[in-house]
């Protein structure tokens, strides 16, 4: 959930669904095993408190899941305003963690966090036309590049030096200037994360439920880039694969959040959060690739 004041309704709701047992006798419907359009084919459902892992999700090395959700904002960050985390990536053992602050917010964070826990803030100063949103941070393949996007309609994602990993940012945190961004073939709608499958594709959740762009529902994207990253602007390609799945025992509206893609296990994840009184449980859906 990327716009602030929809962050701190799902904030309030879920913490007072956990605290009155809202929820808990309604479980979730059995997960299918659909074909997904795109070469994907679903393998698999987990569930994660939302409270903390609602936001999004990230593959570690041995294979277990990093999440997030707004419980996960340090009280540090919180207290400077930093309300909203969103989708994170990790990166050579560095997790790179995205915030968000108020509605009158010049600024967007990227938080680093090393191997060894020491945690690093990069500060980017909002270029003139950009929006406040700080969606994700997904980090390309070759650990040089990170990516970024906005909320609303947007016809590009944004692209800076990684924080730490790339040399020509501050060793210790700092100001973290654009590179040269992503501009898109069509244009894409609330976009909640991306994660790259190699160095010139990316996969991305929307949650866009118009249908106005896109045939599906809530659609899962991909995204072709004419070349790797290397900080000069690129263009993308925009084809969309399927719709995110929306299951669950509660009716009403979903919401589509996170995305993660670990290459060694080669495996795709979507997060949906259900709505009340269901949504303080967050599904993940898993993928496999049926092409090589």
């Amino acid at each position: 959930m990327t716009l602030w004041k929809a962050s701190t309704a799902l904030f309030g709701a879920v913490a007072l669904a956990v605290v009155t047992g809202g929820g808990a006798s309604a479980s979730p419907a059995p997960p299918a095993t659909p074909l997904s359009p795109g070469g994907w084919q679903e393998s698999g459902t987990s569930y994660v408190n939302s409270l903390t892992g609602s936001q999004g999700l990230a593959s570690r090395a041995d294979g277990g899941l990093l999440h997030r959700g707004l419980g996960s904002i340090p009280l540090a960050l919180r207290v400077k305003g930093w309300g909203h985390i969103g989708d994170p990536d990790i990166a050579d053992g560095h997790t790179f963690d995205a915030y968000q602050g108020g509605d009158a917010a010049k600024s967007k964070m990227f938080a680093v966090t090393t191997p060894g826990g020491q945690r690093y803030l990069y500060e980017h100063q909002l270029d003139a036309g950009e929006k406040l949103n700080n969606s994700f941070a997904a980090v390309s393949p070759d650990a040089r590049w990170l990516v970024s996007g906005e909320w609303g309609d947007q016809k590009r994602l944004q692209v800076f030096p990684a924080p730490l990993l790339n040399p020509s940012t501050p060793p210790a945190g700092g100001a973290l200037p654009q590179a040269g961004q992503i501009t898109l073939d069509r244009p894409v709608r609330d976009v909640q994360g991306c994660d790259f499958v190699s160095a010139t594709r990316l996969v991305c959740a929307s949650n866009d439920a118009s249908k106005e762009l896109f045939p599906e529902d809530r659609p899962v994207l991909q995204v072709d880039l004419e070349r790797a990253l290397d900080g000069r602007p690129v263009t993308g390609r925009v084809t969309s694969l399927f719709a995110s799945p929306r299951r669950s025992a509660c009716s009403g509206t979903f919401e589509t959040e996170g995305v993660d893609y670990d290459a060694v296990r080669r495996t795709l994840r979507v997060e949906v959060v259900p709505p009340l009184p269901c949504l303080v449980t967050t599904a993940v859906y898993a993928y496999k690739p049926t092409m090589a």
